[in-house]
């Protein structure tokens, strides 16, 4: 049984290096040649286009039965540089700590916000980011409110003019934005925004007329053109909502794209009907722009693809019942958009202040919700004292140790009695040869005599492998991770190593990773190659397996991690670094403790030794 052990202790290393293998030769690659594309299609747009034509979904002035539809066959539309579409329209300026950008007086769309507090590089000169972008661009990008109804052509729509009470909008000073479609209805829109990235759109319709009216509210997110997503099986990128008890909704754009089309067009879209409460919208990996309706409120929600000679449209789409004005009166309603960063603090502030219901869950915290979420506050936690998320990530190893070493202690003192009954075991091998049968029983018997639980030690393994992928998740979709220093030569937790042995670690002026077809290998910086080592001294703690396959993957296993680990966020390469030399420091005072002998120093003679005799 102790063989058996060992083939479970490989079984569950191999079952790992498959996943990690996955991710670094599948994976990392396709992230890779996804960014490269993407900086490739940035470097195409037109600067000195003409002015872009007005949006193709209110072609003719009316507007759509579903907002954000297109005609199927627009004209091609005509690609200009942001700035160049700012320009184009009179706009009232966003001005707050977290975001700035403008609102769209021709269609009332929010459809430009930048980041003020993230860039998109380490480069403290770079860019900030971008979220939101106007229709004429490459890839529009924004929100929108309004009204449908049986009145489609007196409806305000993308080419409507809107009159604003003031030209800039701040935490403090709402704006307004009114409309008379002349036919006895007038539309007022005052939007107001918090200091982060929410903005509070209360829409009214004025009746003047003489005869009622019925009309739905919507709000809904655009997304012209499929984005370049990372790709990665641990992450969520595309069209995401919360709908009433329906839950937690993700849809891939792939996904969504093969969805069924409506019958009689070519739109392909979910739909959800009779929700209430939640969210829907679109989501990056580390930001996200959201329509949030009013959590009492009764809606139908959609998730739409539509492909058109435009290229492809994606949209979040939330519709209100419909509401009937009568002459003299007016009906008013309440929606929200979230345009920002999906930093965990404001996030949960929302969710609880607002009453958004499952509004933390736009972060994507996996599967292991309830360890992902724990382990990443008990991480700010020591960030908030110590201002370094590296020294967290440290800390949070040697708890997670303490914690675990009851269990530890366990495994090391079934591992001393075995020890103890090595002679009696050999003689029951010896004894019964190639009968396997008999010489299992006759070994169960022995362990039920010496309470012996053989697979002790895989514990410590098993319970390690959901911490490892928790942490793995939480350094990999947490924006608090991204850009986060550590020591030295490692600027972001969230990013590999960026120094390389290839290279001397700098030293050498060129970039092994430019290196045609082998330069991602080749990409192995001082963190990786010092977590090898600390895994390949925690195996020489151990006798050698007897078996000689198994003794070849054991001797093999921190190599092959030392590559796979190499594209991993020096985050991670760091916490399993660490946590490998706390192992070594555990299990060597437990054995101590149990009377075990420490294999350590005797496998290390035994290596160096026959390293010196090949040599000679």
């Amino acid at each position: 049984m102790r063989e058996d052990n060992k083939n479970l202790i490989l079984a569950i290393a191999l079952s790992l290096a498959v996943l990690l293998g996955w991710q670094y030769f599948f994976a990392a690659p396709q992230a890779e040649k996804q960014r490269q594309a993407a900086q490739q299609q940035s470097t195409q747009v037109n600067p000195t286009a003409p002015n872009p034509p007005p949006s193709p979904s209110q072609a003719g002035g009316a507007s759509p039965t579903v907002p954000g539809t297109v005609p199927s066959t627009p004209a091609a539309p005509t690609i200009v540089s942001r700035e160049a579409a700012l320009a184009n329209s009179k706009r009232v300026t966003i001005d707050t700590p977290a975001i700035a950008g403008s609102i769209n007086l021709r269609g009332g769309r929010i459809d430009d916000v930048a980041l003020k507090h993230y860039r998109e590089t380490v480069d403290p000169k770079s860019a900030n980011i971008v979220l939101l972008s106007p229709e004429g661009t490459q890839n529009p990008y924004y929100a929108e409110f309004g009204w449908l109804g049986a009145q489609a052509g007196s409806l305000p729509n993308a080419s409507t003019e809107w009159t604003a009470d003031r030209d800039r909008l701040t935490p403090s000073s709402p704006v307004t934005l009114t409309w008379d479609n002349g036919q006895g209805l007038v539309f007022r829109r005052t939007i107001s925004v918090d200091e982060k990235f929410m903005f509070t759109i209360k829409s009214t319709v004025e009746n003047r007329g003489s005869e009622a009216v019925a009309l739905q509210p919507y709000g809904l997110v655009s997304r012209h053109g499929k984005p370049t997503t990372l790709g990665y099986y641990v992450l969520h990128e595309g069209l995401i909502g919360v709908l009433g008890d329906s839950g937690l909704q993700e849809i891939k754009y792939d996904a969504l794209d093969k969805e069924t089309p409506v019958a009689g067009s070519n739109v392909s879209q979910k739909t959800w009907d009779g929700a209430q409460g939640g969210f829907l919208g679109i989501t990056d990996k580390y930001w996200a722009a959201t329509v949030i309706p009013d959590q009492a409120m009764t809606y139908q929600g959609a998730f739409t693809s539509q492909q058109s000679q435009a290229g492809r449209t994606y949209n979040a789409l939330m519709q209100g019942a419909a509401q009937t004005i009568q002459p003299g009166s007016t009906v008013e309603t309440t929606q929200r958009l979230f345009a920002g960063a999906k930093e965990v603090a404001t996030v949960d502030a929302y969710q609880n202040s607002l009453g958004i219901k499952n509004f933390d869950l736009m972060i994507d915290w996996g599967w292991f919700y309830f360890i992902t979420k724990p382990l990443f506050k008990v991480l700010d936690f020591f960030y908030k004292l110590f201002g370094n998320f590296g020294i967290a990530i440290l800390l949070v190893t040697v708890i997670l140790k303490a914690l675990f070493f009851p269990l530890a202690n366990k495994s090391y003192r079934s591992m001393a009695k075995m020890k103890a009954v090595q002679p009696e075991m050999a003689s029951i091998r010896e004894r019964y040869g190639d009968d396997k049968m008999k010489q299992q029983q006759a070994l169960m018997e022995l362990y039920r005599k010496e309470k012996i639980n053989p697979v002790a030690g895989c514990w410590p393994v098993l319970i390690q492998i959901p911490v490892f992928f928790a942490l793995y998740k939480v350094l990999f979709v947490t924006i608090e991770m991204r850009h986060a220093p550590f020591f030295g030569w490692i600027r972001d937790l969230a990013a590999p190593d960026p120094t390389s042995v290839f290279n001397l670690f700098g030293l050498l002026p060129y970039n092994p990773g430019a290196v045609p077809v082998i330069g991602h290998f080749l990409l192995l910086g001082a963190w990786p190659l010092f977590m090898g080592f600390t895994m390949w001294l925690q195996m020489k703690m151990n006798p050698e397996p007897p078996d000689p396959v198994q003794k070849q993957v054991f001797a093999w296993m921190p190599v092959i991690f030392t590559f796979m680990l190499g594209s991993f966020p020096a985050g991670l390469v760091i916490y399993w670094a660490w946590n490998n030399l706390l192992s070594v420091t555990q299990q060597a005072f437990i054995m101590k403790r149990n009377g075990v002998k420490i294999e350590l120093w005797d496998n290390l003679r035994k290596t160096f030794s026959r390293r010196s005799a090949t040599q000679s």
